[in-house]
């Protein structure tokens, strides 16, 4: 398992390099052609995971995914769901932080990816800087994905989750999907070894937000991902 997830850890920081230059060369195009090649990377490096690490993956309830640009509302637990989420949802940007950006190579390609990169000690215009940038990357015809944790939380914990995906929605509209996960238990947070297993995204109910508060929005949805996560249990074989 060592031997493996080093070799894994090589590759996909050679992956990271390269992409990172060809992310900067595509910046004279259009937002989406930038998002179809910068997003190979990430179905490289799932590739690896699987194919070197034995780390394998299913969805269930894809044909819930909606045909209008959603929020996505995710469990975060691992490095591993910010890949997949790219193979299973259309075009996406994320909302992160913006310190996010200033990482070398992994940064410079994440910029090229229309995200939205808030100060999250700006409080109230942090909310409106993310209604404002979010509503404008929707009518362009990108999802949006949310970790409302704030963090990766390892499995069998707890964090609250924070209002901001929920404030956008209830303010734009834009249906709600929630994502459930176990690959915490396989990929663990910042963690070297990847652990064989069989990881599970469950796609949840789609959640209409009209005539719904952030607060009760935000509750429906986090009573909906921990359930389920609980439900999926471990992804170790």
């Amino acid at each position: 398992m060592f031997i493996r997830s080093l070799v894994f850890m090589v590759a996909q920081s050679a992956l990271t390099v390269v992409f990172s230059i060809a992310a900067l060369l595509t910046f004279p195009f259009h937002p989406f052609t930038r998002y179809r090649v910068i997003t190979q990377w990430s179905r490289a490096v799932l590739w690896l995971a699987q194919h070197v690490c034995g780390v394998h993956w299913r969805v269930i309830g894809a044909e819930r995914i909606p045909d209008r640009a959603g929020i996505v509302l995710s469990k975060h637990q691992s490095a591993w769901e910010t890949l997949a989420l790219q193979s299973v949802f259309p075009p996406q940007v994320w909302v992160l932080k913006r310190e996010l950006l200033r990482v070398p190579f992994f940064g410079w390609g994440l910029a090229m990816m229309s995200p939205i990169a808030i100060d999250r000690s700006a409080g109230r215009r942090a909310l409106q800087q993310l209604q404002q940038q979010g509503a404008a990357r929707l009518r362009a015809g990108f999802w949006i994905v949310v970790f409302p944790e704030g963090t990766r939380v390892a499995p069998g914990e707890r964090r609250p989750y924070q209002i901001g995906g929920a404030w956008l929605a209830t303010h734009t509209g834009a249906p709600v999907v929630p994502v459930a996960h176990n690959a915490g238990t396989v990929w663990p947070k910042h963690a070297f070894l990847k652990y064989p297993g069989m990881v599970t995204l469950s796609i949840g109910p789609v959640i209409d937000p009209a005539g719904l508060k952030p607060d009760a929005l935000n509750r429906q949805v986090e009573a909906w991902i921990e359930a389920e996560v609980e439900r999926l249990g471990s992804a170790r074989i």
